[in-house]
């Protein structure tokens, strides 16, 4: 004779319209005096059963809303659409690629919650016999702020992608910076083109790329005061940056720097050369302020600046495909410290938010000698 079920225990039935095992259980009541009743199904008494469990853990823990369907996928486009999307374009589009290239085709079909961090150390292991240690940590990050977007909304209980570190991978494009010969001959070479503005402001202020294009006249002062007290020379204000909403990079990114004789008077020549371009353009000029600018005034993108750098290039004794804009930025930097510039008035002027900053992403340029110490021994033990 079977016993009865106690009371709190639930019951186990079966479908017959279904085909499955029933396991239902009693977990409350509404304001309304209605039960709540959780349920689980499976082929067999023993997958009902676990899967109710199941369904009673997460219940128990506040999931009361998730869907045990959703897959990796879906967090990833969900985050992408409603996260990334808010960012610049760029930004966006570059982290669209990237999730559709990298994360997706490994680990999209994955459930969620069967995501383990087992399954994202084997796919950071296989990415990084192809991909950069700074590419490795950007698709991990990608992956992290899906699945935490996923935590907020009650769709996996923990987030295993933080229990996973990044593995080292292949060495990245090593950054590349002109020496005083190679960045004279290119000045020489852009000499009378439409990029030699912009490449002098590169090369001798440091400023980004991103920053240069967002550069408008009335951020820039060629005269300056000479007569204040103390003086103010010619300067630019590197304040905005084409980057989304015009914020420059980072706080530190907004300042304003001094300019060479050199920059001054390459800024004068743009200045006439532009007022050349805005007649010829007549009616059809737009005026966005902008110091570099197109032949109708609209906004240069990166592929025009790429392009017209490496065509300048070509006009010299350096590989083209070798060398991108940023490497001006680069070359600042090497130009200070082979002049013996301290590392924090260096950081300073590129806008850097530490010493720390520049000596990681510059330390080939970096000319770290420390003398301080030999010259003191110097004047202990005299020769």
């Amino acid at each position: 004779m079977t016993t009865r079920r106690s009371r709190g225990d639930g019951g186990l039935h079966w479908d017959e319209s279904r085909q499955r095992w029933i396991a239902t259980l009693t977990v409350g009541y509404t304001p309304a005096g209605k039960r709540i009743v959780k349920k689980g199904t499976g082929k067999t008494k023993t997958e009902a059963k676990d899967k109710l469990r199941e369904i009673l853990r997460d219940y128990e823990d506040g999931l009361t809303l998730a869907k045990g369907d959703v897959i990796v996928e879906q967090a990833v486009n969900d985050w992408l659409k409603y996260e990334l999307s808010h960012r610049d374009k760029a930004t966006y589009e570059a982290g669209q690629i990237m999730c559709r290239v990298h994360v997706i085709p490994a680990l999209g079909k994955r459930k969620l919650r069967e995501l383990s961090a087992q399954d994202v150390d084997k796919w950071l292991a296989a990415k990084a016999k192809t991909l950069s240690t700074s590419t490795l940590r950007l698709i991990r990050s990608y992956l992290n702020r899906s699945i935490k977007r996923a935590m907020a909304r009650d769709l996996v209980k923990r987030n295993v992608v933080d229990l996973c570190s990044v593995p080292r991978g292949k060495d990245g494009r090593p950054s590349k910076a002109l020496t005083l010969a190679q960045a004279e001959a290119v000045l020489k070479a852009a000499l009378g083109t439409r990029m030699y503005g912009y490449l002098v402001l590169a090369l001798l202020t440091g400023a980004r790329t991103e920053e240069l294009r967002a550069l408008t006249w009335d951020h820039v002062d060629l005269v300056g005061t000479p007569n204040a007290e103390p003086p103010v020379p010619p300067f630019v204000a590197v304040w905005r940056s084409v980057r989304n909403g015009g914020d420059t990079k980072t706080p530190k990114s907004r300042r304003t720097l001094a300019l060479p004789q050199r920059a001054v008077d390459a800024l004068k020549a743009q200045k006439i050369q532009q007022d050349a371009d805005k007649e010829a353009a007549g009616e059809h000029w737009q005026d966005h302020g902008l110091v570099f600018a197109s032949t109708v005034g609209t906004p240069l993108d990166s592929h025009n600046v790429r392009r017209a750098f490496r065509a300048v290039i070509a006009k010299t004794d350096l590989d083209p495909k070798g060398w991108t804009p940023r490497e001006l930025r680069h070359s600042f930097v090497s130009l200070l410290s082979d002049q013996g510039i301290p590392l924090d008035e260096i950081s300073r002027l590129v806008g850097h938010r530490s010493t720390a900053v520049t000596e990681l992403v510059y330390r080939l340029q970096i000319r770290p000698v420390l003398q301080e110490g030999a010259i003191a021994m110097d004047r202990i033990f005299k020769a």
